[in-house]
């Protein structure tokens, strides 16, 4: 039973702290603006816990006897699915302009809250991931597969936000989205907004693990 449920450690309570206090945000916004109209930052919070939930699991599981393959790779893969969720929500910002946000500085701070859980909650998931592949693959692959996961998630941005999908439409509509991703390819900002965000992950990812202590050490062995 325990590999189906989040640990109650430090850093998982501090998390649902900081999760409590956006959602309370959320709340107060709509009792002060009589708005629901950012509700789709909870959806989109819910989305970016996923692969936190899904690293967790994987983590407690691999605590009780090795991973076999095959669930370590459909687990990889789902984790990596959803993984463009968690940066996802900084895109959120560009709802600021829409006529609905009318109280602009509270506005901007709960989407800046929003978006900086999503972050830490992919970050974090990252950081399990990586302990997990440092069991299976040396440093230098470990790193390699990091950097490219990044990068994948900053290309799922884009897929997000400019093509409108969603996680699941690769098994919902997997022609549409591969037909799409095909003539992306010949769109220049397709490669800007990949690197941009995905480069960014990658260097928030590289900061947590310089400035956590023990990280390094628990990954590499």
């Amino acid at each position: 039973m325990k590999t189906l449920m989040l640990k109650f450690d430090n850093r998982n309570i501090k998390l649902m702290l900081s999760i409590s206090f956006a959602i309370a945000l959320y709340v107060a916004r709509v009792k002060i603006a009589h708005s629901t109209y950012f509700g789709f930052l909870v959806w989109n919070l819910f989305l970016a816990a996923i692969p936190y939930f899904v690293s967790q699991w994987m983590l407690a599981r691999s605590e009780t006897g090795a991973l076999p393959k095959i669930v370590f790779w459909l687990s990889f893969s789902s984790w990596l699915l959803f993984l463009p969720n968690s940066p996802y929500i900084i895109t959120d910002l560009v709802h600021l302009h829409d006529r609905h946000s009318n109280l602009l500085w509270l506005d901007m701070f709960l989407v800046f809250v929003f978006a900086l859980n999503g972050l830490l909650l992919g970050l974090l998931s990252l950081l399990d991931i990586r302990c997990l592949l440092a069991s299976r693959f040396s440093s230098k692959i470990t790193a390699l597969i990091v950097f490219l996961v990044c990068i994948l998630s900053g290309y799922g941005i884009y897929l997000g936000r400019f093509l409108r999908f969603n996680s699941w439409d690769l098994l919902t509509k997997p022609v549409t989205l591969f037909s799409k991703i095909f003539y992306s390819l010949n769109e220049p900002k397709v490669y800007l907004i990949t690197l941009a965000f995905g480069g960014f992950f990658w260097i928030l990812y590289q900061l947590l693990t310089a400035t956590l202590p023990g990280v390094e050490k628990k990954v590499l062995g």
